[in-house]
């Protein structure tokens, strides 16, 4: 009797925690095997597109790195353009920002945009569309960097765009970024 009782504990704890396992990595695994459309929306004046990883979405202007509540609720309508760098039609750094993933529970309530942005590769081509003018990208590094370097930041001057998010995915850890420099 004492036998069955462990092996059906020994069972129920298996079961349980094979369902956790789906529950927190089933969102993760959904988005990077089939991503989701590339998406629709109102604003169409100011976007970011990037074929190679299935993203097109919004840039919202202006929005500061430093307070979390507005940057997390400008992260939930799109990619968030970081205040005090330049926009594509000025020379200058434009550094952008946004999720790779959060909680899985949480996952569908953000935009995750960067989820796929390891993926790119140096050549890859970065559209972004202004006002009804396109601003043409080209990959060119990819760093991987902890939270408190910002050196990248201080040749603000120079004409590129960075990309950052989180890695690894999941998690707030270290921070990827991707440079590109304007193709004409």
């Amino acid at each position: 009797m004492l036998l069955l009782k462990r092996k059906f504990i020994g069972n129920a704890l298996m079961a349980f925690s094979l369902f956790l396992l789906i529950f927190i990595y089933y969102p993760l695994v959904n988005l990077y095997l089939f991503p989701p459309k590339i998406s629709e929306f109102s604003d169409k004046s100011f976007y970011i597109e990037i074929p190679k990883i299935n993203i097109k979405t919004p840039i919202i202007k202006n929005v500061d790195p430093f307070n979390e509540d507005e940057y997390r609720a400008s992260l939930q309508k799109g990619i968030a353009q970081a205040k005090g760098t330049y926009l594509p039609d000025r020379d200058g750094t434009m550094f952008l920002f946004a999720h790779s993933s959060d909680l899985p529970w949480r996952i569908t309530r953000y935009n995750v945009a960067f989820f796929r942005l390891p993926e790119l590769q140096r050549g890859d081509a970065i559209t972004i569309f202004k006002d009804g003018k396109e601003y043409k990208y080209k990959v060119t590094d990819k760093k991987t960097v902890w939270p408190n370097e910002v050196s990248f930041l201080l040749n603000a001057q120079k004409k590129q765009l960075i990309l950052q998010t989180c890695v690894p995915i999941g998690t707030s850890l270290q921070r990827l970024l991707v440079f590109a420099i304007p193709i004409k």
